[in-house]
């Protein structure tokens, strides 16, 4: 009986580890529209929203980037100075990106102030935020801040992030700083390290591991929404944002597995058991 119970308890445990995989690779996919939500001081109420997909954004509002010219972060340097401010090595191409100023998708909800802050949500939860003057007045060596919904036709690029429009664009809808030429000595636009040391503030900055700072680590992909805080977020920075609740008091719909896969891994699992049971009897 005991060996029984242990076919059991491993059989469950591997079902359980697929239907996390799964169900995580259900979650995680490319975006192609974004909640925008303005919310109150309290950090609850919500006082505007609006949904609107790429296809609207790029017909309606200023387009970020041509898709030719290639924008790139920088990853942690671990040799030397970490903030490597002459720029010179883990250069991250984020492609021949085009995109949506998120200050223009702010303002489809009554836009923000000095003292709020701007949340870029993805499916999964994660988020970043960036305060008023980085959004509305960014430093020409930082750059607009864009929701990205296409990247050019670069073959070593595309095979790591996909090409054309989302959800071809597979990383997409993706976070990208469309920085000025400026400061790199081979005039390419990168938002590098020490950039972000410049024109973020210490609480929107990006660090790898807790140490290395790193803005590859703010270009946050599969963007599901924009969220405007009067007064500034009050959450903690880094956790999971949860879902919001519209003012009629329906919950937004979550990104999750479909209802069709759970019942498959139940059934799958009863059917397991059954015949585990059949096999010690």
């Amino acid at each position: 009986m005991m060996d029984l119970h242990a076919e059991i308890r491993r059989i469950l445990l591997a079902l359980l580890c697929v239907s996390i995989l799964v169900i995580g690779a259900v979650s995680a996919a490319p975006t192609t529209e974004l909640r925008i939500v303005k919310i109150g001081a309290d950090g609850v109420t919500i006082l505007n929203e609006t949904t609107v997909d790429y296809r609207w954004m790029e017909e309606n509002l200023p387009v970020l980037g041509d898709g030719v010219t290639h924008y790139y972060h920088q990853g942690p340097v671990f040799e030397g100075d970490k903030w490597d401010p002459n720029e010179t090595t883990n250069f991250k191409d984020r492609g021949a990106v085009k995109g949506t100023n998120i200050r223009d998708l702010a303002e489809l909800v009554g836009g923000a102030g000095p003292g709020d802050e701007i949340m870029v949500k993805a499916v999964d939860g994660y988020h970043v935020e960036f305060p008023y003057e980085n959004v509305y007045e960014p430093d020409p060596r930082q750059g607009p801040i864009g929701v990205c919904w296409y990247n050019g036709g670069d073959p070593e690029v595309g095979e790591r992030q996909g090409t054309g429009y989302v959800p071809d664009y597979y990383t997409g809808m993706r976070l990208v700083f469309f920085a000025d030429n400026s400061t790199n000595p081979e005039g390419l636009h990168v938002y590098g390290n020490w950039d972000m040391h410049e024109t973020l503030p210490d609480a929107a900055q990006h660090f790898y591991d807790g140490l290395y700072p790193s803005t590859s680590g703010l270009t946050v992909k599969w963007v599901d929404e924009i969220r405007v805080y009067t007064g500034g977020y009050q959450g903690e920075k880094g956790a999971l944002a949860g879902s919001l609740t519209t003012p009629a008091g329906t919950a937004a719909e979550p990104t999750e597995a479909p209802l069709s896969l759970l019942v498959t891994v139940l059934a799958v699992a009863g059917a397991a058991i059954l015949c585990a049971r059949r096999g010690g009897a």
